[in-house]
């Protein structure tokens, strides 16, 4: 899918390694693999390397003790650490893959916002995707991490065995973004002392701890490393004709007739998505054979506030399906 892409840049930002060092609660090693164009299987790299390929996908992959695979996919502006309190009890019952998006985490980044649209970076999602292979997959995804898996799974359904989404949606431009949405789409822009850890730490319930906030700033050394985090609500579908609008129509068509189990899993108190929960109910067909429930105590970014028992919930629905 290529419709509105742009040419990349050749130079590309990565944060730097000891930015990563001794975060709590993470010592999870990166695996890298090139998602850029023209890629191969295997084309698997330890770092940055020039202007050989790239960019380049940062990712933990956890063996873990089951046959499952799931695929943990982060949205705006975080990055793989979001999913520490989840991995350990996903890992009991299978492989656990958590990349980094492409201008977050330990990945790579484009330099220019002009790099960061909708169809460049669903490419990167779904390569990364075909470099692993990656079969059966349980797909848990959140905020960016479902405007890009959502349709990445219904465009290759052979993939997936479950889909879970999370405090997300499908935007094509038919719905209307509520107000501090937009408050925050303009201050990503805007704001020059826009601050990610600060901003995660608004978007919980609990309290964060210091270190854990400072975890969050880390793939943000300086504004260099800033294009993805600052553009990427501007790039959310809010008009048809916007870039992904087209592709989240198709995906929606893909998911009334879509016959595989699926587990809609919102926390009770985020003000952003919390309307599209019902409508991604009422959509897939198998979601009311799942629990009814919401993740209470949990505000947009519930794998921070809810993450442990997050990960149970979604144990079950692997066991009951």
């Amino acid at each position: 899918m290529d419709d509105g892409k742009v040419e990349t840049t050749m130079s590309l930002e990565r944060a730097p390694a000891e930015r990563f060092d001794d975060l709590p609660g993470y010592d999870y090693e990166a695996n890298y693999v090139d998602v850029g164009e023209g890629t191969s299987p295997g084309n698997q790299n330890a770092g940055r390397s020039g202007d050989a390929g790239g960019p380049e996908m940062a990712y933990v992959d956890v063996e873990g003790d089951g046959d499952e695979t799931f695929l943990c996919l982060h949205g705006e502006p975080t990055w793989s650490y979001l999913y520490r309190k989840m991995i350990p009890t996903l890992s009991e019952a299978g492989r656990v893959v958590v990349p980094d998006l492409i201008g977050f985490g330990r990945s790579d980044k484009w330099p220019e916002q002009a790099d960061y649209t909708y169809s460049a970076m669903y490419d990167t999602v779904e390569r990364f995707l075909g470099e692993l292979d990656l079969q059966n997959v349980t797909l848990i995804c959140q905020d960016w991490g479902g405007l890009l898996g959502l349709p990445v799974a219904a465009n290759n359904p052979d993939r997936f065995a479950r889909l879970v989404p999370m405090n997300t949606g499908l935007m094509d431009g038919s719905q209307s973004m509520p107000d501090i949405w937009h408050d925050f789409k303009d201050m990503a822009a805007e704001d020059p002392d826009f601050d990610v850890g600060q901003l995660v730490e608004g978007g919980c319930l609990s309290d964060i701890p210091d270190d854990v906030v400072e975890a969050y700033r880390a793939p943000f050394p300086d504004e260099d490393h800033m294009a993805g985090a600052r553009i990427l609500p501007s790039r959310v579908p809010t008009d048809p004709d916007m870039d992904g609008a087209e592709t989240m129509r198709e995906a929606k068509a893909t998911f009334e007739e879509w016959e595989k189990p699926v587990f809609v899993l919102f926390s009770d108190s985020d003000p952003i998505t919390h309307g599209s929960r019902d409508y991604l109910r009422d959509l897939f067909p198998t979601a009311s054979d799942q629990p009814d429930i919401w993740i209470e105590g949990g505000a947009h970014f519930l794998q921070e506030d809810k993450g442990e028992e997050i990960a149970e919930e979604i144990v079950e629905f692997v066991e009951r399906t």
